[in-house]
């Protein structure tokens, strides 16, 4: 499909925008998802006059990272490109990558009595893990034959990179996260998957050890967790897949990362959704598609946070009308995957989607939220077709065939 689509695309002036509501699917709590609780007149009067869909981001079943989430619906199989969390957390945060890397994102978490307490150390500020940050990078500039490149993210986040002296072996990065995804469990030990990942096993087991011994004091960061470990796959660039010269618009290091491996222009943004709307502004004539990153629906679905969840929708709500008056030419608002408050993780559930723009049917459903979506003209499809049909609906590809 990517195929056909780089040999359809056609150049013209048409502006397009995708607005990620990260996770913004839900389940019911008391009869209402997120969704179908908050107040949101304008996403609903948007809804009536859009094409609605649900889309799937991997397959049935199959629960979403957020890698994997964007992917798709930025046009890519999630199931043919895989790209690991570290390498995201790490080009997001502009650490360069070659070939001689594995990166690591990693957490800062607090551990009490051999089992993990908090798998985020509180969500510690980010100023805080910024100063944790340089002194484990100090304090450890190389483990064995690899030199050790740290960067802080936000708040308890943080990268590093294993810079080996040689290029790496494909599936060197065959090694499982150390975070066991539940309070009250024992951190994992890092183990190689296959012969090629064994040294990098080694190093990411004594880079945990070193640095709970460096963490020990602290209050609540005393100890790192690490998760994606991952290489650089090769993977086509956005602009030469669809013909879109793109600019991404998210304050998160991991979004811009993904973004930035495709080759989206990533400059930094601070702030919210009123700053994204801003920086949206003042790059409007320079770009073709524009992808605007808002996380913290997120974020509140994985702390079970229904009601807060629920507010930052109204609040992307009650600024859709700016977005709205810079005319795109197609507007396309989803997720990336669900994260329902009630589970408090990602899950399989499809995704609501709108894509607005002069040449749909519209008028199948009465709001935005997950019914009302299923109600729409697109249905159910794979994540990896919104693209195709924001270029057809900008204009963008040829007819195929005679």
């Amino acid at each position: 499909m990517q195929e056909l689509i780089k040999k359809l695309v056609q150049k013209n002036n048409t502006k397009i925008f995708m607005i990620v509501l990260d996770g913004l699917g839900g389940l019911p709590l008391n009869g209402k998802t997120e969704l179908e609780t908050a107040r949101t007149p304008n996403l609903d009067a948007l809804a009536r006059v859009s094409a609605t869909g649900l889309h799937v981001p991997v397959s049935y079943g199959i629960t979403p990272g957020s890698g994997p989430g964007h992917l798709g619906i930025f046009g890519y199989d999630p199931l043919k490109w895989e790209i690991g969390r570290g390498v995201l957390e790490a080009l997001g945060l502009g650490m360069e990558l070659k070939n001689t890397d594995i990166a690591v994102r990693g957490n800062y978490a607090t551990i009490q009595e051999g089992l993990v307490k908090d798998r985020r150390a509180g969500r510690i500020p980010t100023e805080k893990s910024k100063a944790l940050t340089e002194k484990l990078q100090e304090a450890i500039p190389r483990i064995d034959e690899a030199e050790i490149i740290f960067a802080p993210g936000i708040e308890h986040r943080f990268a590093a990179i294993f810079r080996f002296p040689e290029p790496l072996d494909e599936c060197s990065d065959n090694v499982n996260d150390t975070d066991p995804q539940k309070v009250g469990k024992p951190p994992l030990k890092p183990v190689p998957g296959n012969h090629q990942s064994e040294r990098v096993a080694r190093v990411a087991e004594k880079l945990v050890q070193k640095a709970h011994e460096i963490l020990k004091d602290e209050e609540a960061a005393n100890f790192i967790l690490l998760r994606g470990i991952s290489q650089v796959p090769s993977i086509p660039s956005f602009e030469e897949s669809f013909g879109l010269k793109a600019l991404a618009i998210a304050v998160y290091p991991m979004y811009r990362g993904l973004a930035r491996l495709i080759g989206m222009d990533t400059p930094p943004v601070n702030g919210d959704i009123k700053e994204e709307i801003e920086f949206l502004k003042e790059n409007l004539n320079d770009y073709d598609f524009f992808f605007f990153h808002v996380k913290k629906v997120d974020s509140y679905g994985e702390d079970g946070n229904f009601e807060g969840k629920a507010k930052k929708i109204e609040e992307f709500d009650e600024h859709l009308p700016d977005i709205l008056a810079l005319k795109p030419d197609v507007l396309i608002i989803t997720g990336d995957h669900s994260t329902p408050a009630v589970l408090k993780s990602h899950s399989w559930h499809p995704v609501p989607v709108l894509l607005h723009s002069p040449y749909v049917l519209g008028g199948l459903s009465q709001g935005f939220s997950e019914r009302e979506c299923a109600k729409g003209e697109l249905g159910i499809f794979p994540a990896y077709n919104i693209l195709p049909l924001a270029l057809a609906n900008s204009g963008r590809l040829k007819k195929y065939g005679a």
